[in-house]
C-alpha cells in the first residue's frame, strides 16, 4: 500500500477472522514499528506478544470494570475518563450497565494481543510538574503503538488501541510479570479484520489547525483554495 492511504486506512478493528497471525509476520510489523520515536531515543517499551487463550481471557476481565465506567458515562452523556469534568456517575449506575462483555471481547477472541509497557524511569515527562494529568510522557511510547497498528495496516492485518486493561495494572503486571518501574501503556489486539475499511471520517484541516493563535484563521492551502496564497 503507498504511505498515504495506510494513513487515511488505518481504521480501528475489533473484529477479527480465524486467520492466524504467525510470528515472522509479527516479527516484520515489529521490525518497522520499531523505528517509531522517543523522547532522548532512549527506547523504553517493551512489548508482549499473548497468544495463550487464558491470558487473553484474564486480560479481557481486568478489562471490564474500566469498560463499565466507560459505557456508564458514555450513557450519561458525559466524555467517559476525562479528567476535566466529575463524573455524576453513581455506583447504581454502573451495575445497571449492559453490554460489557461484548466490548471487551476483542481482547479475548483476537489471534494475538500485544502487550506494550513502558520504563518509566526513562520516559521525559515535561508536564509532570503541572497541576493537570501529564501527557507527554506518552510521547515515548504512543508513536510506537501507532507505528504497530499502520505497519500491520500495511500487511493486510489490523488492531486497535485499547487501554481499559490500564486502570488495572497492578493485576496486568502480575499476570504477565511485568517489573516496576514499567507501566502498562496500551493492549492491541491484531489480527485479519472481518471488514476492511477504506474511507473513515475525520475532522477537515480547517476545522482543527489554526494560523499562529489558538483563536487564528484557519490554515488555507486546500486545492482549490486561494487564501493560502
Amino acid at each position: 500500500m503507498e504511505f498515504d492511504d495506510v494513513i487515511r486506512t488505518t481504521f480501528a478493528a475489533r473484529e477479527f477472522t480465524a486467520d492466524p497471525v504467525a510470528d515472522d509476520v509479527l516479527w516484520q510489523i515489529l521490525d518497522t514499528a520499531r523505528f517509531a520515536p522517543s523522547g532522548g531515543n532512549r527506547q523504553g517499551a517493551h512489548v508482549i506478544v499473548v497468544r495463550d487463550d487464558a491470558v487473553k481471557e484474564r486480560i479481557a476481565e481486568l478489562s471490564k470494570p474500566a469498560a463499565r465506567k466507560y459505557l456508564a458515562q458514555r450513557h450519561a452523556g458525559e466524555n467517559p475518563w476525562n479528567t476535566v469534568h466529575h463524573s455524576a456517575v453513581t455506583d447504581d449506575d454502573l451495575a445497571a450497565v449492559r453490554g460489557v462483555d461484548s466490548f471487551v471481547s476483542p481482547l479475548a477472541q483476537a489471534p494475538v494481543l500485544l502487550v506494550v509497557a513502558v520504563d518509566l524511569s526513562v520516559v521525559a515527562a515535561m508536564d509532570s510538574e503541572l497541576d493537570r494529568v501529564g501527557i507527554v510522557g506518552g510521547a515515548s511510547v504512543y508513536p510506537l503503538v501507532w507505528n504497530i497498528l499502520t505497519a500491520a495496516r500495511a500487511h493486510g492485518f489490523g488492531g486497535t488501541i485499547t487501554t481499559m486493561a490500564t486502570a488495572q495494572e497492578p493485576g496486568m503486571q502480575e499476570l504477565l510479570g511485568v517489573p516496576a518501574p514499567y507501566a502498562i501503556a496500551a493492549v492491541l489486539p491484531i489480527g485479519k479484520p472481518v471488514k476492511q475499511l477504506t474511507k473513515l471520517r475525520r475532522e477537515s484541516v480547517s476545522d482543527f489547525v489554526t494560523m499562529e493563535r489558538f483563536d487564528g484563521d484557519p490554515l488555507g492551502g486546500a486545492p482549490g483554495d486561494e487564501s493560502g496564497e
